[in-house]
């Protein structure tokens, strides 16, 4: 009884670890750029909104194709008299039916609209599913960047902590004042301030890239990539030239043939169509039947619809201007991004060629220096400070330039090309 019994605690324990290892590495797992793209594109709610426009255009390009109903008509003349038309004794009934057919290409002139757009909408589609990606990517360098952040802070930390050992020694010695010991607490205690502020930073960074993803809340560990790679991007006039290429101007295409099938056939209408109607008539009162034939035309006099082909011809000229305001739209976007890459790259040069080095031989000469007594403690923490400093700028140009990099990317349809440097 007893082996049983414990036999089955073990179960019961075994099913939980189970259930526990199969819930705990989605809340470990790490996340790369391809696998943030991916659920992206795959949980955007904007992207499926477009995708519906596109299939509310097909619906209505099906539509501008459907043939016109015909109609049945029965008409029943000459009774519910007096004299002898009483009753429906000397009544005439007649079976009808007609058909309205479009005359001068009209059902062509609006399949040719419905058509232009489905293309507008498949071609806005691809211009979301652009601003996804690049949204995503901006979201995901600021993950990444805030986790790098948080590693050189906890590297300063670590630093002042190990001048706690040598300063305590230092006091016993009385070579270093016990006020030092404060000191050393104060800088730690304001780093890790810092620290708590990043994580901050980064909570934000984090719920929103869960966001882009599908998700309320980062079910994520940490983003891995890398920011310390760079490159030559290429003058800003073969990125102007990629941005013709955009979905959202590409778009304008579509859109001008569509207003163009609009004015179209805002042009036709006044021109008639004709209904042809054909039926078959009794007479009670003969007993004889005959056929009837009708053909009529409405006449366009009064309504010429000169106001709606005024507007469709308003409607076409404006596309133009519309698409030179969007690709100037375009082009600042793009600028900005170009000039914030290119000016990261400066600063890049300034902080790797000089600065960090600089820091790091200044930080490491007065940390041994210390030891010997030649420098004081506000020297080694402000050297310290300074490597920090100028590490914490390095990430912030670095992601200031894939950021740069990801909207240029989402504006030229394809990826950046660079002339790759080294990484540091």
């Amino acid at each position: 009884m007893f082996c049983r019994g414990m036999a089955a605690r073990l179960a019961c324990a075994a099913a939980c670890l189970i259930a526990a290892s199969a819930l705990a590495p989605a809340h470990a797992q790490t996340l790369t750029m391809r696998s943030a793209l991916s659920r992206a594109l795959a949980a955007s709610p904007r992207l499926t909104a477009a995708e519906r426009d596109v299939g509310i255009a097909t619906g209505q390009r099906i539509q501008a194709g459907a043939l016109l109903n015909p109609e049945l008509s029965y008409e029943q003349d000459d009774s519910f008299g007096s004299g002898r038309y009483r009753g429906t004794r000397a009544a005439e009934t007649t079976l009808q039916i007609s058909q309205a057919f479009e005359l001068f290409g009209k059902r062509e002139a609006r399949i040719a609209a419905g058509a232009a757009g489905v293309e507008v909408a498949a071609i806005q589609r691809k211009a979301i599913r652009l601003e996804v990606l690049s949204e995503t990517a901006i979201a995901f360098l600021s993950v990444l960047g805030a986790q790098r952040r948080i590693q050189i802070l906890d590297e300063q930390i670590a630093a002042i902590d190990r001048l706690t050992p040598l300063l305590r020694r230092r006091v016993e010695a009385g070579a270093s004042s016990p006020a030092e010991t404060g000191r050393a607490e104060v800088a730690s205690a304001l780093v890790k301030a810092d620290r708590e502020r990043f994580k901050a930073t980064l909570a934000s960074a984090r719920r929103e890239l869960a966001v882009l993803m599908g998700d309320p809340a980062a079910k994520f560990g940490e983003v891995s990539g890398r920011l310390d790679t760079t490159g030559r991007p290429p003058a800003f006039q073969a990125v102007v030239a990629a941005i013709d290429a955009n979905p959202q101007l590409v778009r304008w295409t579509a859109v001008y043939a569509q207003r163009n099938a609009e004015l179209l056939l805002a042009r036709l209408r006044p021109y008639p169509d004709v209904r042809i109607a054909a039926g078959w008539r009794h007479f009670n009162e003969t007993g004889d039947d005959a056929a009837r034939l009708t053909v009529s035309v409405p006449i366009p006099v009064f309504d010429q619809n000169q106001g709606n082909i005024l507007s469709a011809q308003e409607s076409l000229a404006k596309t133009k201007a519309e698409r030179e305001a969007n690709r100037n739209a375009l082009i600042v976007i793009a600028g900005r991004a170009y000039d914030s890459l290119q000016g990261s790259l400066r600063e890049l040069a300034v902080l790797r060629e000089s600065a960090i080095p600089k820091a790091v031989e200044a930080s490491e000469a007065i940390s041994q220096g210390y030891g010997q007594g030649r420098f004081t403690l506000l020297e080694v923490l402000d050297a310290q400070a300074s490597v920090t400093q100028a590490r914490l700028r390095e990430q912030e140009a670095l992601q200031n330039f894939h950021a740069g990099v990801a909207i240029i990317e989402g504006l030229v349809g394809n990826p950046f090309t660079l002339a790759r440097e080294s990484a540091r």
